[in-house]
């Protein structure tokens, strides 16, 4: 990809090329990914280019911008071309040894975080952490939770440690690498359990997007027949790791809201509770809650 010559190129124009050269290249997005690879090629906030549009933008720059530019046209998301993603109102360093996160995600975090905040000092176990995102943010958000966060990955864990550290909450995550409930001790006890699951269905793999099959990892999104796999596997042992009254949590893709409602009706003792919508209105976050413990069991 070459700026056309004898063009003084300014950050204004260079815009307003860049955008129609993505979108004839399939970007969703163009003017977006336009202007945070060039915000992030000139080294400022977005809105600073506003300020700039007439501005000269130099041979570096434009080199820089270059580069950005020809690789998202290949399909390299742009998250991982500048190595960071807002998420819930802060900012996340990603790499492709995560899942880049998701608006969806969002309401995942929102919903644990009104069910524990009444909880003096909760405890969280966040199930496949990836980035950190969803710890990171309780741990924000619930300042006196304690979060246990465990991934099979350990490029990913190493990834959601810069992300504690940045957002000065690595002091109450515990990070562990493992398989699911496989590192913790024995008699390990949450207030809640969170997790966003791989759940795309081995049978839908080739209709997600193409930047997702060639540049995320695909441990963190393919979930097995129908989407089942992972998700069958939290639920299972989930009853034993939850102290009375506490929450599993999950984030689920449309498709598996009914798949997943039974699997909980048929293998686990929690009581579920009604669906959550995302801001698109489509079902996003399975709700399920362990019984409280009878009167006669209190010591």
């Amino acid at each position: 990809m070459t700026f056309p010559p004898d063009t003084v190129w300014t950050l204004g124009r260079l815009l307003q090329w860049t955008t129609r050269y993505l979108a004839e290249r399939g970007s969703e997005t163009p003017r977006l990914d336009a202007e945070v690879l060039l915000a992030h090629a000139q080294g400022c906030r977005r809105i600073d280019l506003y300020a700039h549009f007439d501005e000269p933008a130099s041979p570096e720059v434009r080199d820089t911008f270059r580069q950005l530019v020809r690789q998202r046209a290949q399909g390299c998301p742009v998250a991982y071309l500048v190595g960071r993603k807002e998420f819930f109102s802060l900012e996340f360093e990603v790499t492709p040894a995560v899942l880049i996160p998701r608006p969806s995600t969002e309401t995942l975090v929102l919903e644990a975080i009104n069910r524990i905040k009444s909880l003096t000092q909760p405890s969280i176990l966040d199930l496949g952490t990836g980035s950190g995102n969803i710890a990171v943010t309780l741990a924000k958000y619930l300042p006196t939770a304690q979060i246990t966060a465990i991934d099979l990955s350990a490029d990913a864990l190493a990834v959601a440690r810069r992300n504690a550290q940045r957002h000065l909450v690595a002091d109450r995550i515990t990070f562990l690498q493992g398989d699911l409930y496989a590192p913790l001790v024995p008699h390990s006890l949450f207030d809640a359990i969170v997790s966003n699951p791989p759940y795309i269905a081995d049978e839908e793999i080739d209709q997600i997007p193409l930047g997702v099959r060639q540049y995320e990892p695909e441990i963190a999104y393919r979930g097995g027949p129908g989407g089942l796999a992972v998700v069958e596997r939290i639920i299972r042992p989930a009853d034993t790791f939850l102290r009375p009254g506490g929450y599993l949590i999950l984030e689920i893709g449309a498709a598996q809201e009914q798949p997943v409602r039974r699997l909980i009706e048929s293998l686990s003792p929690l009581h579920l509770e009604p669906t959550v919508l995302d801001t698109d209105r489509h079902p996003r976050v399975i709700v399920a809650r362990k019984p409280q413990m009878p009167l006669s069991d209190h010591k």
